[in-house]
């Protein structure tokens, strides 16, 4: 460090300087090294010194050994001095930098928790509990993440880069991975490897979708996960703001899988176009809502899991062999009509359809207009 700035320039090369520094004492020294030589036979007065200067500094000195004297401080010049202290100053924040930099390098992946500093539009600034500063953009944040200055905050490294010199910490909440190191601080057997996690899909804030396996018949990878009546996976969705999370078991069935992940909706079949990486879902027409979602986050997740392209179509209904609950009309039948035909039995489209309409006139408070009515959009159920 001294060597390129003040020690060459003043004596020509630094090559034959020992510098120590007491960091205890927070001081230092400066050591020169010349070689002994004859009398009148000196070169380089920075490299040797003469044998009768030698034997001031220690009287057994000979020729051909070499001599050290300390260099005092005030012998260089104040100049001097103040350039090495910049450079210094400069030496040690480069340094820092550098440690900073490989210490979140190998961190890149893993849950930090640090505090709130500072809030601006964009992004948040966090400070570890070293004091280094780490960043948490907007586009990384649930949208239900709200903070103020001195909040605790955890999230995932999602990555470290070099921006002007400086190394930029940024920090994730909406990264997949985050979720992942969530069900391994809450879930031992997939800390221990027990349970392994397939693929992990999010809208972070609104839904995700997360597959297990187990290679160990004993253990059930989705109940592990989600604990005594909820236990484990309770925290995660309070840490995500009330993500709902839903635990899938991984299967290489892709008919299976995909039905799985269009849980809670019930699938009545699936064809698989292996090719197009296509599967078309048919489902009975009360599930259709369930399979899709709310938001459409259902059914998009689900494709994003599994791998393919999810189309659902609604299952065709034989008015022989199946029947709609009289509730799922609601959007087309008023409710109080609906109740109606509930007190006198009539749960189902089917029920309803299978008296005339002057018996059902007859046993409720209904007009004939009004059954006509319902007769015909029960009817269209069904064609």
């Amino acid at each position: 460090m001294f060597s390129g700035i003040c020690l060459k320039k003043k004596y020509g090369s630094s090559d034959n300087f020992d510098i120590i520094v007491n960091i205890d004492k927070g001081d230092l020294e400066i050591w020169r090294n010349r070689e002994i030589v004859e009398d009148g036979s000196v070169e380089d007065e920075n490299l040797e010194i003469e044998y009768s200067e030698a034997i001031k500094i220690e009287p057994d000195f000979e020729v051909g050994e070499e001599v050290s004297e300390e260099i005092k401080m005030v012998d260089i010049g104040r100049r001097e001095i103040l350039t090495i202290r910049q450079n210094l100053i400069a030496k040690i924040q480069e340094y820092e930098k550098d440690n900073v930099y490989k210490k979140y390098k190998e961190r890149v992946g893993d849950i930090i928790t640090g505090e709130v500093y500072q809030i601006w539009k964009r992004e948040i600034l966090v400070l570890d509990d070293e004091g280094i500063e780490l960043i948490l953009p907007k586009s990384e944040q649930i949208p239900t993440d709200f903070y103020r200055k001195g909040d605790t905050i955890r999230a995932v490294v999602s990555k470290v880069e070099m921006r002007s010199n400086t190394p930029a910490i940024i920090l994730s909440r909406t990264s997949p991975i985050f979720l992942e190191r969530l069900f391994e601080s809450e879930v031992p057997e997939v800390y221990d490897g027990l349970i392994t996690i397939k693929n992990i899909v999010r809208v972070p804030g609104e839904r995700a979708k997360i597959s297990v396996e187990s290679y160990d018949d004993r253990i059930d990878p989705v109940g592990a996960c989600v604990g005594m009546k909820g236990s484990r996976i309770h925290g995660i969705v309070r840490e995500l703001k009330n993500e709902n999370i839903d635990v899938i078991n991984y299967t290489s069935n892709p008919t299976l899988y995909i039905a799985r992940a269009l849980s809670p909706a019930k699938i009545s079949s699936t064809k698989i176009l292996e090719e197009e990486k296509k599967a078309e879902v048919y489902l009975k027409p009360d599930q259709v809502s369930l399979a899709i979602g709310k938001g459409g986050f259902n059914i998009k997740l689900a494709g994003k899991l599994t791998g393919y392209e999810i189309d659902v179509y609604r299952e065709a209904v034989d008015i022989d062999s199946e029947d709609v609950d009289i509730e799922e009309f609601s959007d087309e039948i008023d409710e109080w009509i609906i109740k109606e035909f509930k007190a006198i039995g009539c749960d189902t489209a089917r029920s309803v359809l299978d008296l005339s309409v002057e018996e059902l006139v007859k046993r409720t408070d209904l007009e004939e207009e009004t059954v006509n009515e319902v007769m015909r959009i029960l009817k269209a159920e069904f064609e």
